[in-house]
């Protein structure tokens, strides 16, 4: 079979962790020499600085907008593709494509979405077993529901002179660096991280004991006022939406994800591929991903003592035992959720979904 083109259609205009795997997947598949993408974007969306080429842009305004609808249906019948494939629900809800005529449409969901939004899809993805069963759960045909994961690109070294710039500006010395990212949302639990924060000792082991969060949101106000109100208030740092974080993984010594709801949890991946412990709730993402005590510590969520207790249980590991626990989820993370695995999982889907549509 020829090389399969695929627009990869998302409506987004900010960046977030879905909207980060967009960029990644779009590249990747156009490194290979198998499949293409041309990834589309709202006009003004954030994702453009990051996208490569070939990049085009179509008005997604709303859903019941009947002008967004038309303009992406001129722009599919332009492009020809092999594969249309939509992410997240307005993107969808947008393109509505024959069955058996022209481009397959598949629906890329990372979230427990409703369903009724999705039923027109010719195929849907799931980037959890437990998103893929919900889907089923819910009446659509298992042959239609594919499960197919994310994966995080290897880190590219961090330059010394970059980490001594961010450690001056944040007068870090020789601390215990912990560290945290995500959107400022209440999915997020980062009032339970402040708390669970505050409850540390101020220092282990004769090193202060220091909180990096990276991230925007509709809660950035209250949890820097909360985080005001701590008596660890000058040991937490709000870095602000950050494009690159790995100068931030590269001083971690432990990176937290303490979400209420976690669908998959990319930046635990993303702990991994840059050697650093992780501790993380029990949420759906992360019981699918982690092995408690071995690539990781899991505790239950919202349980601040808990919480802080696996922090600290972390920080006073032994180095031996430190290091057994990167090895062992960077051994998870190359087996399960390989850049080459994943896009080989995709090219395999839509060879099938082609076939059986010709």
């Amino acid at each position: 079979m020829s090389r399969i083109q695929t627009l990869q259609i998302i409506g987004s205009k900010k960046l977030g962790g879905a909207e980060s795997f967009f960029v990644r997947l779009h590249r990747a598949f156009n490194q290979t020499s198998d499949l293409g993408s041309t990834a589309i974007v709202p006009p003004g969306s954030e994702l453009l600085s990051s996208l490569s080429a070939p990049v085009a842009t179509s008005a997604m305004r709303s859903v019941f907008d009947p002008l967004s609808r038309f303009s992406l249906g001129a722009l599919i019948r332009r492009e020809q593709p092999d594969i249309v494939q939509t992410w997240m629900g307005r993107a969808t809800r947008l393109v509505h494509l024959r069955p058996g005529k022209g481009p397959v449409h598949v629906a890329r969901l990372g979230g427990f979405y409703n369903p009724d939004h999705y039923r027109h899809v010719h195929a849907l993805v799931g980037n959890t077993r437990g998103i893929c069963d919900y889907l089923i759960r819910h009446g659509y045909p298992a042959d239609r529901v594919h499960y197919i994961s994310n994966f995080v690109p290897r880190p590219e070294p961090v330059e010394a002179e970059q980490l001594q710039q961010w450690k001056m500006r944040l007068n870090l010395k020789d601390d215990l660096v912990i560290f945290a990212l995500g959107r400022l949302h209440t999915n997020k639990a980062f009032d339970t991280l402040l708390d669970a924060f505050s409850a540390l000792p101020e220092e282990i082991g004769g090193r202060r004991v220091q909180l990096l969060l990276a991230g925007d949101g509709p809660l950035a106000d209250q949890l820097k006022d909360q985080a005001s109100k701590s008596t660890a208030s000058n040991r937490i740092h709000f870095l602000g939406w950050q494009s690159d974080p790995a100068p931030f993984f590269a001083m971690a010594d432990l990176f937290v994800c303490p979400s209420r709801h976690e669908p998959l949890g990319n930046v635990i991946l993303e702990g991994w591929a840059h050697g650093v412990p992780v501790v993380s709730t029990r949420s759906d993402g992360a019981l699918e991903l982690m092995t408690d005590g071995i690539d990781g510590v899991l505790t239950e969520v919202d349980a601040c003592e808990a919480l802080t207790a696996a922090m600290q249980q972390v920080l006073t590991a032994s180095d031996d035992q430190k290091a057994a626990m990167i090895s062992a989820g960077r051994c998870t993370l190359e087996q399960r959720f390989g850049q080459e695995a994943i896009v080989s999982a995709y090219h395999a889907l839509y060879e099938q979904l082609l076939a059986g549509a010709r």
